[in-house]
């Protein structure tokens, strides 16, 4: 049975995301503006409108967030260093990171963890937070259950399944596993697949704190007609 929930519950897990590549900035610009009216968590941003993207938050309670390593995390990790740098300049206050996906595959777990620690020390170091991305689809658990691990290690703030733009997306299964694998103070945030209110609320029953979500305005609409539904 779900738990009972408010607006603001709701509204606090979800990471507006405006990554398509194809969004002019007249829609991004309508984009952030959308979270701002719905007071979601974040809007997660391509890294070249950040800083538009931050003044727009400035004063909010919306975070500005946006992507190292962005989509293959095959980038050295002296750029997702630079670009973790950059992101903090430009008023970043959540950083989206995507692990080496290859070197997880290839069990070079010293290289994983110093890819993931360089981007948390730039982060943590600015009072900001780091979302680590796995890009399950790719991954047998047993790679899962080591990057949990080392996240843990890291202090790592969330562990994340997907970028949503791998060959799949959150699964209940993942969910579960990256919770059961991770300290209690690493929350989880579940991405790609997250299309709808009752999506959204199984995943929060799986101890999922953040969806990555484009359709936040058709969520948010029916959570609000049925929390209305619930007072009449």
């Amino acid at each position: 049975m779900t738990t009972a929930y408010s607006y603001s519950d709701i509204a606090k897990m979800i990471d507006h995301s405006l990554l398509n590549p194809t969004l002019d900035t007249t829609a991004l610009d309508a984009g952030i503006r959308l979270a701002l009216n719905y007071d979601v968590a974040s809007v997660c941003i391509m890294p070249y409108y950040l800083r538009r993207c931050a003044d727009m938050l400035a004063g909010s309670t919306v975070a500005a967030s946006t992507t190292i390593g962005f989509p293959h995390g095959g980038h050295t990790t002296r750029i997702k260093f630079a670009e973790a740098e950059q992101a903090i300049a430009d008023g970043c206050q959540e950083l989206d990171m995507v692990i080496n996906i290859s070197k997880a595959l290839s069990g070079d777990w010293d290289y994983v963890r110093t890819d993931i620690q360089t981007v948390i020390d730039v982060a943590h170091a600015a009072g900001q937070k780091v979302k680590v991305i796995f890009e399950n689809s790719f991954l047998q658990d047993e790679h899962k259950i080591r990057l949990c691990e080392i996240c843990g290690e890291l202090n790592a703030d969330w562990v994340k399944t997907s970028t949503g733009y791998g060959s799949g997306g959150a699964t209940s299964h993942d969910l579960q596993l990256m919770r059961q694998h991770s300290p209690e103070r690493v929350q989880v945030k579940a991405a790609g697949g997250v299309r709808d209110l009752d999506a959204l609320l199984q995943v929060r029953e799986l101890g999922v704190t953040r969806v990555g979500a484009s359709r936040t305005q058709e969520m948010l609409d029916e959570c609000r007609h049925r929390l209305q539904l619930d007072r009449g």
